[in-house]
């Protein structure tokens, strides 16, 4: 794909206040990823280009109901959410179908899934998506990677570690995805198909700050109990590779 890339984000969910505040939304936490990304693999495709060759538009798909011209754009990336991807309200339906739609009918447009996200293009590929019965996984996380997963994110060793924050999961790989990674409470961490998709159960785009928000505001609403709550934000400061991920989706997207 030949920059600048033009990706569209489509905003699945609204940051919580100090979130907000910084970023605008989740649009503006996935540019600043996005922009770490391009700044650390120095591809001079991307740098010799204004922007970091990112030209990025954001969707409200929740209220709005927005989408993209796929004449317009090269990617679609769908956010993380709160709201549960194996749901039927109309605004997840219609999002269901549009992702089917650019999977399969698109031979152009890429697809990138981040938690929500990645389950909403499980679903998409006909997968089920459900509650995890091992409960939540949050905070700064360790995976096993496979092999391939190794290869796409080009980490030397077998684990990489990302903040996570979900306590639903697709339950099973489909059929004609490349599998990246698991973890205990998650065995589908990430997918790769060459020139069509790529997503990760974990939030490469989250930090410290993102994370403590939302464990200050779970714990204080009882959705996270104390000892929940003290697991999460023992790890919350660890180190995790969320710029290694975005590394990992411009590649894709830089790929012929």
């Amino acid at each position: 794909m030949k920059p600048p890339l033009r990706i569209a984000v489509l905003e699945c969910d609204t940051p919580l206040d100090q979130t907000r505040h910084k970023y605008g939304g989740y649009g503006g936490v996935f540019k600043a990823l996005l922009e770490a990304g391009a700044i650390a693999l120095n591809d001079p495709r991307l740098s010799s280009l204004p922007h970091h060759g990112l030209e990025l538009t954001n969707f409200d798909v929740v209220n709005a109901e927005q989408y993209p011209s796929l004449d317009d754009i090269d990617a679609i990336l769908l956010t993380g959410s709160r709201q549960n991807a194996f749901d039927n309200h109309p605004w997840i339906v219609k999002l269901v179908e549009f992702t089917r739609k650019v999977l399969e009918e698109q031979e152009r447009v890429r697809v990138i899934g981040v938690c929500f996200g990645h389950q909403i293009v499980g679903r998409a590929l006909g997968m089920k998506v459900d509650r995890s019965y091992a409960g939540w996984e949050i905070s700064v996380t360790p995976m096993e990677l496979t092999d391939r997963g190794m290869e796409i994110f080009k980490v030397d060793g077998k684990t990489m570690s990302l903040h996570q924050m979900h306590r639903d999961i697709i339950l099973e790989y489909p059929d004609d995805v490349e599998k990246l990674g698991s973890s205990p409470r998650c065995f589908v961490q990430g997918m790769y198909k060459k020139n069509k998709v790529i997503a990760v159960q974990g939030h490469p785009e989250f930090n410290q700050d993102i994370v403590t928000e939302l464990l200050n505001s779970r714990h204080h609403v009882g959705v996270f109990d104390d000892i929940m709550f003290k697991d999460g934000m023992d790890r919350v400061g660890k180190n995790h590779d969320g710029v290694v991920v975005s590394q990992a989706f411009l590649r894709f997207l830089l790929d012929d």
